[in-house]
């Protein structure tokens, strides 16, 4: 992210929620684990709902303003910009998928993960839009596939709609809309988890919070400089208490990571927020080579090492340092090369009528 846009706190809290990730995949293979630590494991996955508010408000925040004064001439360099960040990983991903299904093959063993008919469906990133089983292949990039449909879409939301020229009930009131859609559409299929039915769900989940995530970002302009953290992260806990008395995960939890999210927003670059720690934006940093390898890498570590159903944390252990090794070397070697010579091509310097990006607080 551009640095002049960057909220610090939103890159590590990105970075925490893929680790969270990793853990929900990796509780049911560890020993002896707590009971209070696979209560929290096992909610890993509302981290991608997270993700998918995040996303919407970080957009806004760094191409909203240019996409609405670019119109759609601005359209393909912001394409082109989001596919060079999501695209080449995921591609670098699917081939060590590939190779594991080549070596399963040449072992006489049963390769269902990795249906070749599918194949080409998760290659264009299309698989979570009911062309295919979003959870093959690499598992975590059906998230990926969502986002892609909302990048498509996102500037044709900025554009017809400039939320920052609404009113606050009509943000409040868009927010609750969108988020009670969410509701409607999990109660409608039956489901109570934000993690069921993802083949037929997931890309609902992704547009409605990625919709809200917009909304939320316009709602923090609208608000920025007045003492609101306290209050967002009091709805965040009200959220959360109502869930545990036994509202609706489906309502309860993105309406609390809403309010989670904007008390991160206000809270960024305050002095003592132990979001601005170095160590913790690190993370944050390669938090897309975190989620996108962590799966994979699972699977090839059991296939390797582990021969019974569970291990201890010595074994454990050496995985979390894997994926940790695994994704500082992919975000080096493969995003960030990939990114910046994705985003030169058809660049011409001084032929941009784009306006420059203005920083958070201008």
């Amino acid at each position: 992210m551009n640095a002049r846009t960057e909220l610090r706190a939103f890159t590590s809290a990105r970075g925490i929620a893929a680790w969270w990730v990793v853990l929900y995949h990796l509780r049911g293979s560890l020993s002896d684990l707590p009971s209070a630590a696979e209560a929290v494991f096992a909610k890993g996955y509302l981290a991608v709902d997270f993700f998918f508010l995040l996303s919407g408000f970080v957009l806004a925040l760094s191409h909203g303003e240019r996409l609405r004064a670019g119109g759609l001439a601005a359209m393909p360099g912001f394409l082109r910009r989001r596919i060079a960040r999501i695209w080449p990983l995921h591609a670098v991903m699917l081939g060590f998928a590939l190779l594991l299904m080549l070596v399963l093959r040449a072992s006489g063993r049963a390769v269902a993960e990795f249906p070749l008919r599918d194949l080409p469906a998760h290659l264009l990133l299309v698989q979570s839009w009911g062309v295919a089983d979003p959870l093959r292949w690499n598992d975590p990039a059906w998230s990926i596939s969502c986002e892609l449909a909302a990048y498509l879409l996102f500037p044709l939301w900025v554009m017809a709609i400039d939320w920052r020229r609404r009113t606050t009930p009509a943000l409040l009131g868009a927010i609750t809309f969108l988020l009670l859609s969410l509701w409607a559409a999990f109660a409608l299929r039956g489901a109570d988890l934000l993690g069921r039915d993802i083949a037929l769900l997931g890309l609902v989940r992704c547009l409605l919070e990625f919709a809200t995530g917009t909304v939320l970002h316009a709602l923090w302009r609208r608000w920025q400089g007045r003492r609101a953290a306290t209050g967002s992260f009091g709805i965040a806990t009200l959220f959360g208490a109502a869930w545990w008395m036994g509202v609706p995960e489906t309502l309860a939890v993105p309406a609390g990571l809403a309010a989670l999210l904007l008390g991160l927003a206000f809270t960024a670059g305050r002095a003592g927020n132990p979001l601005e720690n170095a160590l913790l934006h690190r993370l944050g940093e390669i938090s897309y080579a975190t989620y996108l390898s962590h799966f994979l890498l699972w699977f090839a570590f059991k296939l390797a090492l582990v021969h019974t159903g569970t291990i201890g944390w010595p074994r454990a252990t050496l995985y979390l340092l894997l994926v940790l090794a695994a994704s500082v070397a992919l975000h080096r070697w493969v995003e960030r090369p990939a990114q910046r010579w994705i985003n030169r091509l058809g660049f011409r310097p001084g032929r941009s009528r784009l306006p420059a990006r203005r920083s958070p607080r201008g």
